[in-house]
């Protein structure tokens, strides 16, 4: 047993170690043959179901850390191409500055258009990313510039860029052209593209008229396995003097779809009420979501206050109903007060545009499984 143990091991939101991830075994060989192809891969998949701790799992393979540089950025933040290369440089920036090598050293006299914005650190002497917005003129050619820098690396780089369908908002015109151009050009640079808008990745990879059309390999990400799920869960409270049953790691895992993200929340709020030496029962668990909902209220609150007032009794009924179909039928508009099917069309689309909830095979739910938990509670 690791005797540097962590001290929840169900960890949340961050990569720690192999120890601490569970499976995914046959998703990172599949990255691997991609990368020893030379090919360029996409992975969609809801968010939260763990493709950002795959990627960073498969960037921390012995193999990999050996023989590439790896830089990870999720853009999901960003809203056009100046945000996106301000925020690639400077990822790449800090991922290479602690190597100390002389590819490393040349990032500012290769990228020339950054150059004017960085600072001498007063202490030490040496140069500090101090780059704002701003300072990228032209994004063009900033992004050239960066992509001269990758390939120029006294090793292959792997790029791994987490919502993607994002640069479909950008307001600049071709952007999806001109990045399809520039990775094209990539001779020792490979890319992961991941995102969580199925339709979007689909079409960005699947559509004849689309640039990127063909030119990655392409994945669905699937819940883990439930059964590998309950052993990794058994494990991990054995290994700390603690036990829980099949059973209570199965419901959780129904209840969350196998979600990842919603799984090993509850796991971590049940592994933090049970006391080491004891049996985490079976009481704790409707303790445990309440517990884990709380921490979130607050950014709930705030999410429902930017929701108009149209909008809020069709997010209300989805979430009383879990997964909504026949949203503009008469009986379920009568049964939750519903006005009329053009007023619930307008309310659907501006909850899909702010991704609070989300298109099923059948019909609608809240993205957020908790967030939907509350709104139950609460309205």
């Amino acid at each position: 047993m690791n005797n540097n143990k962590i001290a929840n091991p169900f960890v949340v939101g961050k990569y720690v170690s192999e120890e601490y991830f569970c499976d995914r075994t046959d998703e990172t060989a599949f990255l691997k043959k991609q990368v020893d192809n030379g090919r360029n891969t996409a992975i969609i998949a809801p968010r939260r179901l763990g493709k950002t701790g795959l990627i960073q799992h498969f960037f921390a393979q012995p193999d990999i850390e050996k023989h590439y540089h790896t830089v990870f950025i999720d853009i999901y933040p960003t809203n056009s191409l100046t945000e996106f290369v301000y925020l690639l440089g400077k990822t790449i920036y800090k991922e290479l500055k602690p190597l100390r090598t002389q590819w490393a050293e040349r990032f500012f006299t290769t990228i020339k258009s950054l150059r004017p914005g960085f600072k001498l650190d007063a202490a030490t002497g040496e140069p500090v990313f101090d780059i704002g917005l701003g300072s990228i003129e032209q994004p063009q050619t900033t992004i050239d510039e960066i992509f001269a820098y990758l390939e120029a690396a006294d090793k292959p780089c792997i790029v791994a860029i987490d919502e993607f369908q994002q640069i479909t908002n950008y307001p600049e015109k071709n952007v999806e052209a001109l990045l399809r151009t520039k990775i094209q050009q990539c001779k020792q640079t490979l890319f992961i593209f991941s995102g969580s808008r199925r339709h979007l990745m689909s079409q960005m990879f699947n559509s004849p008229s689309k640039p990127f059309y063909q030119s990655v390999i392409t994945t669905d990400l699937k819940p883990l396995d439930k059964g590998v799920y309950t052993d990794f869960a058994k494990k991990h409270f054995a290994d700390y003097g603690k036990t829980i049953s099949e059973e209570l790691i199965k419901e959780a895992y129904d209840d969350y779809e196998g979600v990842t993200w919603y799984i090993q929340m509850i796991m971590n709020e049940l592994f933090a009420l049970t006391e080491k030496g004891d049996d985490c029962v079976a009481e704790s668990y409707p303790v445990a979501i309440r517990n884990v909902i709380q921490t979130q209220e607050s950014s709930y609150k705030d999410t429902l206050s930017n929701i108009s007032a149209k909008q809020k009794p069709v997010l209300f009924a989805i979430a009383k109903e879990g997964e909504a179909t026949n949203l503009t039928s008469a009986n379920f508009m009568k049964d939750n007060g519903l006005s009329s099917s053009s007023s619930v069309q307008s309310a659907l689309k501006g909850l899909l545009e702010k991704d609070i909830i989300t298109r099923t095979e059948n019909g609608y739910r809240v993205y957020d499984y908790f967030f939907a938990e509350w709104l139950k509670w609460n309205y």
